[in-house]
């Protein structure tokens, strides 16, 4: 594992989020939402250290559970998690531009997917499931059918100004 680890691990409260779900390797997938929901990823000092801490696991056992499931992030997410859909409805229906206008407002540049800011984090998935509302942005949940480049410009700002 090589992933920056930008904030400093709290052992304590990893132990309370294991002995909530119970120190069993059932449970390593509650455990990791958890986590992750509480750093917004998954720290590798915080998989290195519940695959210490639960028997049957080891670090790597952690790491591949992480990384084998696309819910699981290793780096840093922002405050708003923004997903683009770029399936076969949402692509027909223009998501390609919505996705450039995000980039643009944002300044992502060069793959860069979270702000230096870390308020946002942008990621394109398959399918959102809404291909009747194509093309669909999911922002922390929240559904934003039929978006175009100056209907997202509009949402950012909102965010921006919210988030600030």
């Amino acid at each position: 594992m090589s992933v920056d680890n930008p904030q400093r691990i709290d052992t304590s409260k990893l132990d309370e989020i294991i002995k909530e779900y119970g120190c069993d390797k059932s449970n390593l997938i509650a455990i990791l939402q958890k986590v992750q929901e509480v750093y917004k990823y998954l720290p590798e000092d915080a998989m290195i250290y519940i695959g210490t801490k639960i028997e049957g696991l080891s670090p790597a056992t952690v790491y591949g559970v992480a990384t084998f499931y696309a819910q699981f992030s290793l780096e840093p997410k922002g405050k708003y998690e923004i997903k683009v859909c770029d399936g076969t409805a949402c692509h027909v229906r223009g998501s390609m531009p919505v996705l450039n206008a995000i980039k643009a407002r944002l300044n992502l540049t060069d793959g860069q997917m979270t702000t230096h800011d870390g308020m946002f984090s942008l990621e394109t998935v398959s399918c959102l499931g809404a291909c009747g509302l194509a093309p669909v942005v999911v922002i922390n949940g929240k559904v934003y059918p039929q978006m175009t480049s100056d209907a997202i410009r509009i949402v950012l700002d909102t965010l921006l100004k919210e988030g600030r």
